[in-house]
């Protein structure tokens, strides 16, 4: 595996590649929906819902904890999930600057 040279780029360039290298799987993407659909989500519940592991399940959520998009908190034997609204709010405002630059076509080129 090659060496990635991360340092070529700007901090909020490498931290943005690494947000949308989280957020690259379709299973976290339905993780997200699912807490976001249920303003809080019993660990078990995604089992049951998505059909996947429990460990798979707990890599997924220890990935997105990783980033702070969602935070947990202990209720009995079971971790409760929910968005971490803050940081949702970041990365919606960084996605959307990204997005909405303005993009230069030469129509004589492609």
């Amino acid at each position: 595996m090659g060496i990635t040279k991360t340092d070529m780029y700007t901090d909020d360039q490498n931290k943005f590649a690494s947000l949308l290298k989280v957020l690259g799987h379709p299973a976290r993407i339905a993780i997200l929906q699912y807490i976001i659909n249920q303003e809080k989500c019993i660990c078990n519940d995604l089992v049951e819902e998505l059909g996947l592991a429990q460990a798979t399940i707990s890599q997924h959520l220890k990935e997105l904890k990783s980033i702070g998009i969602i935070q947990g908190s202990i209720e009995g034997k079971s971790v409760c999930y929910c968005i971490e609204e803050k940081v949702w709010n970041q990365f919606q405002e960084e996605f959307n600057a990204f997005f909405n630059q303005a993009v230069k076509v030469n129509h004589q080129c492609c």
